[in-house]
C-alpha cells in the first residue's frame, strides 16, 4: 500500500464500481500511465477487483474487493484526522 495513490484510488471506488475514466476524473493529478500500473497491483493484491464486460466498445469496471473494503475502512480515521488538520497541513511549504 506504498505510494500516494493508492488510498486515493481506494477511497474513489468507495462509494461502488467505477470505469477507468471516472477514476482518472476522481483522483485529480494521476497521470494515465500511473494509474494503470496503480490499479494493476491493487489487482494483483486482491485489493481491487477488475471485470471486464464483452461489449462493444469493451467495457471495464473496477470495485473493491471486500479485503479492499476492510482496509478502507481501516484508513477512514487517517482521513478524518487529515479533514481536521488540513489547514496545518495545507500551510506547510513543499520542499
Amino acid at each position: 500500500m506504498g505510494g500516494k495513490w493508492k488510498a486515493l484510488i481506494l477511497w474513489a471506488l468507495h462509494s461502488g464500481p467505477r470505469r477507468f475514466g471516472e477514476l482518472r476524473k476522481d483522483v485529480p493529478g494521476i497521470s494515465e500511465k500511473v494509474l494503470i500500473l496503480q490499479l494493476r497491483e491493487m489487482e494483483h493484491c486482491g485489493l481491487v477487483h477488475r471485470e471486464v464486460y464483452r461489449e462493444v466498445p469493451p467495457k471495464v469496471e473496477y470495485s473493491m474487493t471486500d479485503f479492499g473494503q476492510s482496509l478502507n475502512e481501516a484508513l477512514i480515521p487517517l482521513g478524518e484526522w487529515g479533514d481536521k488538520h488540513r489547514e496545518t497541513i495545507e500551510a506547510i511549504p513543499a520542499s
